[in-house]
This record gives structure tokens, C-alpha cells and sequence, in this order.
């Protein structure tokens, strides 16, 4: 939906066109040293947190980022916002390059890219007060103070559906759902191009879940946001989503169209994720044939050379050990559907059928693992 243009109190245009492209991630890369000695301390291993990833994200859109736990999607997500250094590769937002800035010149873009945090509990300040909290961004950027201040805080809350009577509560007075729409008007403040939702229903019930999700749509269309939606379940990723990207192991391996991602999965690990999502009709449930992988994810201090995800992949053959496949269109898919494998799923193929995968030396089998917690949400 193309936004109407808007400006913030300085009249400059806070929104590209809608269709452009806002973020472009080349080579993101991320490594935490591991070091030993108590004075004379040295590096002894790395953590692969995030390897080689490249992105873009276009003006009004939802980029779905999804994969299991610890493969890298939170400090992806912290790279694009500034909050870690980049070990290696370029973040470009809106045309600028904003690698690595120093604080100080950081700070015009942190108006434009904002983050809602997981956590609706740990990421509020419990001794504050909720005016104080949302109107923060106001007094840091110099927007607005006194009076001016005490009324946009209250209209962001109205926004977002709580009571502007509650400014001067604290957060411990608010449920969890009110909690967490506290944040997403604090991160609406400065109204930013970018909001960086860090898997923002995950700690809440059901109901509120579909409560959050909604008031995001909503504020999107309205405002003309875009948002890179990190989460666990692949049933809210394909609601909320316009493309998904596939991560593992700190890579990119799968990114799409969400119909055609969903439609007609090309990575082994996808399809793997997608036939542990749970379906409402029984019967089809009965008939679907779940893909159980082989082992854990690997350790990222020691990660597998090519391919990261052969050690459990049913379809790996040795080139898969060599060398990391490209992301780059399969078969017939369009340009926009791009997958990282040697060799892709063609449809109709029954994986769940295929041999186990190989460990890092090309020997034996390994144990099954559940990807049901990983596709519920739980």
C-alpha cells in the first residue's frame, strides 16, 4: 500500500517511496571472541553468530526472518540497528552506509530505525513511568518537551490502544500485552522508517499475540512502516509477512516471496520446518509425513565447512562438505525466490523418504530432532 508522504516536525519527508529499497545488507558478518586469562587475556576461538548475509529490504514491506534458536536472526537484527559492530560486510539504509558509525553520527539514523525488544517485561524500565518511557525518544532527539511532550506521549497511547490516563503508571501496573504495546509506542515515536520487531508476540498468550499483531498491521498501513518481523512461528510469519528469509547457522539459507516460499519450498531445512507446522484438519494431519532431521545444530565456535546444514541434511552428497552453495534462483523459480543448496527440492519430492544425513567426516547417521517448537512458537 503506498503511503501518504509525511513529515516529522521538521519537515523533511520521514518515508522513501514505497517500493524502494530502504536496507540493503551486503556480507553481514559477526564474530564474538572467546578468550581465556584473568589480566593477560587472548582470543582463543570465535562464535559464527552471523556469516556472510546479504539482504534487502524494500520502503512498506514485512521481511519475515525465521530459523531455530541461536542461528543468528536477534543479532542480525542488532547489526541492522547499530547496536553491535559489524565484524565484517556493509549496512546501507536510505542511501546512506552506516557501518560501524560512531555514536554521534549514528544518532540521525536511530530516529529511522527502531527496535521492539522480545521481552515486554525486561525491556521496560520498572522504575520509571510509562510517560517517561515513551516520551524518552522525544527529549533524547530534541523533538519536543514539557506540555508538547506530555501530548504526543498520551496520542501514541491512544494509537496504541491504552488509556492516555495511564501516563503517569508504572509498567508493573500494565498486563503483558499492554506491556509490549508500550514499546511499540515508544518505538513509533520519532515516526521511523524501519521498526525491527524482535520477536515481539513470543512471551505473550495466544490472544494477545492476535491483538499485537493486528495493532502492527494497522500502524503500518496507517504510517507507511516497514518491519523485519523475527520469529519462531511459522504460522504468524505467514500472516504478517510479504517475504520470508529462511536463517541457519548464521546464513541465509532460503528467502522468497511468502506464497511461493510457503507454496513450494526448495531447501531441505525449509521443508523441514514447514512439515512440523501444525494443521488444523485432523485428516491431513494424519497424511502428511513429517521430515525428521539428524543431530543438533552445530556449534557455531566450530562451524561445518561448506554447507552448514549437511551434518543433517537427508540430501547431502560430498560437494556438500566442500563447498557453500550460492543463493540464487532454482529450476524455474523467479528471481525473487532464491535458495542456498546443491540440491534443491523439486515438487513433488518426498524428503522425509531420503537417506540421513552425513556427519562432518561423510560417517553414519545421526539422532532425530523436533522441529515443532521451533514452527509453534513454544
Amino acid at each position: 500500500m503506498t503511503a501518504e508522504p509525511q513529515v516529522d516536525h521538521a519537515g523533511r519527508d520521514i518515508h522513501t517511496q514505497a517500493g524502494d529499497v530502504l536496507l540493503t545488507v551486503k556480507g553481514a558478518t559477526k564474530y564474538f571472541p572467546i578468550k581465556q586469562g584473568i589480566i593477560f587475556q587472548k582470543e582463543v576461538a570465535r562464535v559464527h553468530a552471523v556469516d556472510g548475509v546479504d539482504l534487502e529490504v524494500r520502503s512498506g514491506e514485512t521481511l519475515g526472518l525465521v530459523g531455530e534458536t541461536g542461528c543468528g536472526k536477534s543479532t542480525l537484527a542488532r547489526l541492522i540497528a547499530g547496536l553491535y559492530p559489524m565484524t565484517k560486510g556493509t549496512v546501507s539504509f536510505d542511501g546512506s552506509d552506516i557501518t560501524n558509525l560512531p555514536r554521534k553520527k549514528m544518532r540521525p539514523f536511530r530516529r529511522d530505525i527502531q527496535m521492539i525488544f522480545q521481552d515486554p517485561y525486561g525491556s521496560l524500565n520498572p522504575r520509571r513511568r510509562v510517560g517517561s518511557i515513551i516520551g524518552d525518544p522525544f527529549d533524547i532527539h530534541g523533538v519536543a518537551d514539557g506540555a508538547e511532550r506530555k501530548k504526543r506521549v498520551q496520542e501514541l497511547m491512544e494509537v496504541v490502544g491504552l488509556n492516555p490516563e495511564h501516563f503517569n503508571r508504572f509498567p508493573a501496573e500494565f498486563s503483558g500485552g499492554q506491556r509490549q504495546r508500550i514499546g511499540v509506542a515508544r518505538a513509533l515515536a520519532l515516526r521511523p522508517k524501519l521498526i525491527i520487531c524482535d520477536e515481539p508476540v513470543s512471551a505473550l498468550d495466544v490472544s494477545i499475540q492476535a491483538q499485537v499483531i493486528n495493532l502492527l498491521d494497522d500502524l503500518q498501513n496507517e504510517f507507511g512502516l516497514t518491519y523485519i518481523f523475527i520469529a519462531h512461528d511459522l504460522s504468524v510469519v505467514r500472516h504478517v509477512s510479504d517475504r520470508v528469509a529462511v536463517m541457519y547457522l548464521g546464513k541465509i539459507m532460503e528467502i522468497g516471496p511468502v506464497d511461493d516460499l510457503y507454496g513450494l519450498p526448495r531447501h531441505p531445512y525449509t521443508n523441514a520446518l514447514l512439515s512440523a507446522v501444525p494443521v488444523p484438519d485432523p485428516d491431513r494431519a494424519d497424511s502428511r509425513e513429517r521430515i525428521i532431521l539428524r543431530g543438533d545444530v552445530p556449534s557455531p565456535v566450530n562451524p561445518p565447512t561448506g554447507c552448514p546444514f549437511h551434518p543433517r541434511c537427508p540430501k547431502a552428497q560430498e560437494i556438500c562438505v566442500q563447498e557453500m552453495p550460492p543463493l540464487v534462483p532454482v529450476f524455474d523459480d523467479p528471481d525473487t525466490h532464491l535458495t542456498a543448496c546443491h540440491f534443491p527440492v523439486p515438487e513433488g519430492e518426498d524428503i522425509s523418504q531420503c537417506t540421513p544425513g552425513i556427519d562432518q567426516s561423510g560417517t553414519g547417521p545421526l539422532v532425530g530432532a523436533d522441529l515443532s517448537a521451533i514452527t509453534t512458537g513454544s
